[in-house]
């Protein structure tokens, strides 16, 4: 799916609000995402884009960047609930929607929930992903967050610490490559004036537990079983004060939606929305995996700047997409910096990530690549199993300039001409066992 065109709406108070519309589907989805936001670097993200194709298969998916944040406008101190609400409205009319389904994460699922209390007949259905209709706790009820994660969180985005930002809300990813500067750069490009922590210190006044009784649309209210800062009781609460709250509790730990498998998350909402339940698409088939991402880039950006940097990693891609086109490579993921494709052919594999990283030392950048043969669970669109993770794994081994594989990408090119070195054994994080690695010499 191509990157929607940004558009804009502006608001009674003169504030351009930004939007995207993708999808063809009968009904209208519109969605907000929580306290960080940014529609065009979303697409960046492989996650998010399949939880966008997903959605947009069996609805027009309308989203939009929340004043102050993204591509909407940047503001000189903090939206009140009142005007984020009330900007429902605004890009619903907009694209000429008279009643919708609203999708709401994190603490968008609570101003989404007062939307649908104040306009009934404007909402058809609601979906809500780890959210609270109360953000602090109180002895009364369930309702509300873990205040000493939320502390954490709080903390990390006022220092700007998104290492630590990321630990909390994706842990699951912290390792994956090209993940963690893709995080960085989008969580620093979602503030268009006013910083995450403010928004998020602000939520600690945030109440729509009364106005429960009055939401009257059916409505899905999803919770990862692990998310370490908002416990699942809080959902659960919930779902029994809606007079039609059904709630659906995931696998998974983190508290982004990006941070863990969305195909669950576009299951249970198509199902949802249309009743049906869309069938497994999975094929396990042997495949040769190959990460690549730029080292130190994240530097190489604060070096260079945004300007610079973009149109350097824009050169970056189009030598890396000319190299899989040559060797039979198919691209699967693109996280910022980071690549994953698959090939038919261990070697073919071999020699693609050689010639890239020849490549692109000559526009000025390392690279470090890993390569993985083994069985995965391939789609259309995406390729997931342990050898996706072992082949990961074996990439962030690799230093500048080195292209690393796994012992049994060794032993399926015998006779190859291939010259390898051996880097040892090492334990792989998440993988059982250890796994010898052995250095491409080329």
């Amino acid at each position: 799916m191509a990157e929607p065109q940004t558009q804009y709406v502006l608001a009674p108070d003169s504030v351009h609000i930004a939007y995207q519309v993708t999808g063809e589907g009968d009904i209208d989805l519109v969605m907000m995402h929580g306290t960080v936001s940014h529609l065009e670097i979303a697409w960046e993200d492989p996650k998010l884009r399949r939880l966008y194709e997903r959605l947009g298969s069996f609805a027009r998916l309308i989203r939009f960047d929340r004043r102050g944040m993204g591509m909407s406008d940047g503001l000189p101190e903090l939206p009140t609930v009142r005007q984020q609400v009330d900007d429902w409205a605004v890009v619903m009319d907009a694209v000429g929607v008279d009643r919708a389904a609203l999708f709401g994460t994190t603490d968008a699922g609570l101003l989404a929930t007062l939307f649908a209390a104040e306009h009934p007949d404007r909402v058809r259905a609601l979906v809500i992903f780890e959210s609270a209709p109360r953000i602090m706790p109180s002895p009364n009820d369930s309702y509300g967050i873990d205040m000493r994660m939320m502390d954490r969180i709080t903390d990390a985005s006022l220092r700007i610490d998104l290492d630590a930002h990321l630990a909390i809300v994706a842990p699951a990813r912290k390792d994956e490559p090209g993940f963690p500067a893709w995080f960085r750069r989008y969580n620093r490009s979602a503030s268009s004036g006013i910083p995450a922590g403010e928004f998020l210190r602000d939520l600690a006044g945030w109440d729509a537990v009364d106005r429960l009784p009055e939401v009257i649309a059916p409505t899905l209210l999803l919770h990862r079983r692990g998310n370490n800062v908002l416990p699942i009781r809080s959902s659960r609460a919930w779902a029994q004060a809606l007079p039609d709250g059904r709630p659906v509790e995931l696998e998974g730990t983190g508290t982004a939606i990006y941070s863990d498998d969305v195909d669950p998350i576009a299951d249970e909402i198509e199902a949802f929305l249309t009743g049906t339940r869309p069938l497994p698409r999975r094929d396990r088939v042997l495949t040769t995996v190959l990460f690549t991402d730029i080292v130190d880039s994240t530097g190489r950006a604060a070096t260079l700047g945004d300007r610079a940097w973009r149109e350097l990693l824009a050169r970056h891609h189009a030598v890396l997409r000319d190299h899989l086109a040559r060797f039979g490579g198919r691209e699967m993921h693109t996280a910022g910096d980071g690549f994953l494709a698959t090939f038919e052919s261990p070697r073919h594999a071999i020699e693609c990530a050689t010639a890239v990283r020849d490549a692109v030392e000559a526009i000025g950048l390392a690279i470090r690549a890993g390569v993985h043969t083994g069985e995965v669970e391939l789609t259309e669109d995406d390729v997931q199993g342990i050898a996706v993770h072992i082949g990961a794994r074996v990439s962030a081994l690799a230093g500048p300039g080195q292209v690393f594989v796994s012992s049994t990408v060794r032993e399926l090119v015998v006779g190859s001409g291939l010259e390898f070195e051996d880097r040892g054994s090492h334990e792989l994080k998440g993988v059982p066992g250890e796994w010898r690695v052995f250095e491409v010499m080329v």
